[in-house]
């Protein structure tokens, strides 16, 4: 009984054992790639940072200088506005006839003035343009690195929360291992014990080295000297 009880005990614990080693592996591999994963988080937010602070520079540099343009395109629209208003008047009191030569009234040099202004205006509209654009796509750009610092923090918090609890989780697998392999080496020795124990008696209690036969006639002796043994108790004579 304390042989098949040991066996018994050694071959579960072996058992426990080999799960325990198995679990704290995936764990452990569990971890680095949870460690990794985390590592590679945080290097992409600081290259998205990177590229992010990058861009808003970039993109508030084009807004600047196209506010900037569009103030020197204005000034400079007054100014050829106000030339060629000033230039309209003086040939105007200069010549209040227009020349034979023209089929139709002459203006002056409205002509010319409107393709230049329209001209600068339309470079103004442009600037005016790119400062809209520009500042929509910074906007948009802002927004989805926004969205993606969230979608980070979130999904780092939730891999470190794993860390934390697989790296505990084996901590306890190890201590168990520890002492489930104590008990088996513990268990193992009595199963030994128990074992040698048994080798020992075994050749006095089972192989006692003698044939059948010859138990079979001792055992018939045996039983002839009882009776004889009885009836002697008995007062029975006995014939030798």
């Amino acid at each position: 009984m304390t042989r098949k009880e040991k066996t018994e005990q050694v071959e579960t614990l072996t058992s426990e054992i080999d799960e325990l080693q198995a679990s704290i592996a995936k764990l452990t591999e569990q971890i680095e790639d949870l460690t990794q994963a985390v590592a590679d988080l945080d290097a992409a937010v600081s290259k998205a940072t990177k590229i992010r602070e990058e861009e808003k520079e970039k993109n508030a540099e084009t807004v600047a200088d196209a506010q900037e343009a569009q103030k020197a395109v204005e000034q400079a629209l007054q100014v050829l506005k106000d030339f060629y208003e000033k230039a309209g008047e003086a040939t105007a009191l200069v010549q209040q006839t227009p020349p034979e030569i023209f089929d139709s009234p002459y203006k002056g040099m409205a002509g010319a003035s409107g393709g230049v202004i329209g001209m600068i205006e339309v470079i103004q509209s442009d600037f005016a343009r790119l400062e809209a654009d520009t500042k929509a796509a910074e906007e948009q750009s802002q927004k989805e690195y926004d969205q993606f610092m969230t979608d980070s923090t979130v999904d780092k918090a939730q891999k470190t929360q794993d860390i934390k609890h697989k790296t505990k989780k084996k901590k306890d697998s190890e201590i168990t291992l520890e002492q489930k392999t104590q008990d088996r080496v513990g268990t193992q020795e009595e199963l030994d014990s128990a074992l040698a124990y048994y080798e020992k008696l075994k050749p006095s209690c089972v192989d006692t080295g003698v044939s059948y036969e010859e138990r079979v006639a001792r055992r018939k002796e045996e039983i002839q000297s009882l009776q004889e043994a009885l009836k002697i108790l008995s007062g029975e004579d006995i014939a030798f």
